[in-house]
């Protein structure tokens, strides 16, 4: 990738998630397995919002987003490191390097931003229901979309543009299951110290102050419903809450410990276990998580299967 000063954009190679091994068949159908639900379950969530009038609100309209993001966000990755444990070629052309991660930046950052959004709807709905209808019509639920889409997008192309044209002229072997910026930063050959500073800044806008949002959106909901609601009424927004929260956390802190650190304090097996949370983890928990534990759904689920057995 590199010859004297000359950067030569060839094949990278990925090392993978372990050093491969007898355990690669294993993997392969646990990986498969992990995908297939999660895949199923944002698929199955998306078409029963679609088919369900009475699921036509802001709050499934976001809802709806999200499942589409962790639909594309897990097969952005998974599918190239599944196969790798079968294949005797690790390799990635740089341009499919390049695409994947832009891919990437665009549906995390956008997923980051949209879970600020949705516990703001939340919010909205429990601390100001009167408003509600105002404050998230329609016509702000696509505004919010939109800002969170073309935002991510200018984001991501700028660093995948800046980060591969940095001259790299250590080994072309990626010490990662997929093309991550973080990932690609110790093959650099220059002082990467400055571009890691705009990373981390792209990181505390996008990453922390929608997880700073959703804490303070959380805590007022909470509060709200500790002063009006029975204590059944509180033990259900306290599980409610909490399982939102749980699902939360594990995508906003897994991704800041990625792109808020300097590469020199990157461990390349830690980054590949914290990665496995926020690109397969979460896409297979949110669809359960907003779906399994919401009663609408639910009964829009058992509407929608009735039809079909009476059929």
């Amino acid at each position: 990738m590199k010859t004297g000063n000359q950067s030569v954009k060839t094949d990278f190679i990925l090392l993978g998630l372990f050093q491969y091994g007898p355990v690669d068949t294993v993997l392969f159908v646990v990986i498969a397995i992990l995908f297939s639900v999660a895949l199923v379950g944002n698929i199955m969530l998306i078409l029963l919002i679609q088919l369900d009038t009475r699921l036509h609100t802001p709050m499934y309209f976001l809802l709806s987003q999200l499942s589409f993001i962790d639909m594309m966000y897990i097969s952005t990755t998974v599918p190239k490191m599944a196969t790798n444990f079968l294949s005797n070629s690790k390799t990635i052309t740089f341009l499919g390097c390049e695409i994947q991660a832009f891919v990437f930046l665009v549906l995390g950052g956008t997923e980051a931003l949209l879970l600020g959004f949705m516990s703001y709807d939340r919010y909205v709905a429990i601390c100001h229901p009167l408003r509600y209808p105002v404050l998230m019509s329609k016509k702000i639920c696509w505004f919010m979309v939109t800002c969170a889409w073309t935002s991510c997008s200018l984001n991501s192309l700028i660093h995948t543009l800046y980060a591969f044209q940095l001259p790299l002229c250590r080994s072309r072997l990626i010490n990662h299951f997929f093309c991550e910026v973080p990932s690609m930063l110790p093959l650099v050959c220059q002082d990467t110290s400055q571009y890691e500073h705009t990373i981390l800044l792209s990181g505390l806008i996008i990453l922390l102050l929608p997880f700073m949002a959703i804490l303070a959106s959380y805590a007022c909901v909470l509060t709200v419903v500790f002063q009006m609601s029975s204590g059944k009424g509180q033990t259900k927004a306290i599980s409610t809450c909490s399982s939102h929260l749980t699902v939360s956390s594990l995508f906003y802190v897994t991704t800041l410990s990625t792109y808020t650190r300097p590469h020199s304090l990157h461990s390349p097996e830690e980054d590949k276990i914290v990665a496995v949370f926020y690109t397969i983890i979460t896409p297979l928990l949110n669809p359960f998580i907003y779906s399994l534990r919401n009663k609408e759904v639910i009964r829009a689920l058992r509407r929608k299967l009735e039809k079909h057995c009476v059929v």
